[in-house]
């Protein structure tokens, strides 16, 4: 993923096996190769530690979407642990040991917590970055597990998108609760709310808009939205995710930082990491925002849509 670090031509067995690893390292096949340099080639044992060796390192972070920040905080503690290495194979590991740090110590979220019921979880994210897909994927995730899943249409701007969540919801069996397009996104949130505690739902995703045709500040309609689910309900949103695009970069942790301000990010989910993204703007997003990323998508399937796990990530970005 624009570390193209990651050609590994041994035959190692990877304990993860063929399922969910294989479709990860497949999804990110694009990614993995985006740049030309294969970190393979720069780390081969006959090369010597150096500055030289550093500097094409650094310039390969950087170029990955890590970002000049995170990459120089990083090479600075790579540099100290490379005193005591005796090749640059040793110095392969260090890196990758060095990314997997980068992540915050809760990401790897695997098992699902006991949560609230309804779990009230409120989806943002600028339009374009596949946010309302992600969401439809969520719910089909979530009713094959059994749960009782209901979806709030609140991006009442754009007639599209009550549509699509329409479809989303009848195609995961899921109930929805929908206004006539323009009405008021909070109001939708709150009868959602009211209409899950009332039908026993486990899941309550609220859909919201990602840009506004109107005067109206988007911002502010999503505080909106958020107090009133927290009215309706006590402790609810219980989180706030956010859906980026991987191929826009660094701006994403722009987009992050604003939406962050407005109504505190819980949860990251990362889409089209089956594309030309760059590996790096996994990690810069999560260490960056200190978030945990949920989720990302590596392909159009709904399978392809993965609970995330850093180690898993970071080795099929090696492999």
């Amino acid at each position: 993923m624009g570390f193209n670090i990651f050609k590994k031509k041994t035959s190692e067995k990877k304990e993860q096996g063929t399922g969910i690893f294989s479709r990860l390292k497949s999804g990110l096949s694009k990614t993995r190769q985006v740049l030309t340099t294969d970190v393979n080639d720069l780390f081969v044992s006959s090369k010597a530690i150096d500055e030289a060796l550093f500097e094409e390192l650094e310039e390969l972070l950087i170029t990955s979407d890590l970002g000049i920040d995170v990459t120089m905080e990083m090479m600075e503690r790579i540099k100290k642990k490379a005193k005591k290495l005796s090749n640059a194979d040793e110095l392969k590991q260090v890196l990758k040991e060095e990314l997997i740090g980068l992540f915050p110590k809760n990401n790897d979220t695997t098992k699902e917590k006991a949560i609230t019921k309804p779990h009230v979880i409120m989806v943002v994210g600028v339009n374009g970055t596949g946010k309302t897909t992600t969401l439809g994927k969520l719910a089909m995730k979530f009713t094959s597990q059994g749960k009782k899943v209901l979806i709030a249409a609140s991006d009442t701007f754009r007639a599209a998108a009550i549509e699509q969540v329409e479809i989303w919801a009848n195609r995961s069996n899921a109930s929805i609760v929908k206004h006539k397009e323009g009405s008021d996104p909070a109001a939708v949130a709150y009868d959602s709310v009211e209409a899950s505690l009332a039908r026993d739902i486990d899941i309550v995703l609220i859909d919201t808009a990602g840009r506004l045709h109107t005067q109206k500040n988007l911002m502010e309609e999503l505080k909106k939205i958020k107090r009133s689910i927290n009215k309706k309900l006590p402790g609810a949103p219980h989180e706030v995710l956010m859906v980026l695009d991987a191929t826009t970069g660094q701006n994403a942790i722009s987009q992050a930082n604003l939406f962050n301000e407005a109504v505190e990010l819980t949860q990251i989910a990362l889409t089209k990491l089956d594309g030309t993204a760059k590996g790096g703007i996994v990690a810069a997003i999560a260490s960056t925002m200190n978030l945990p990323i949920k989720y990302i998508g590596v392909g159009e399937k709904i399978e392809d849509l993965q609970d995330f796990d850093s180690k898993l990530f970071i080795n099929a970005l090696f492999d």
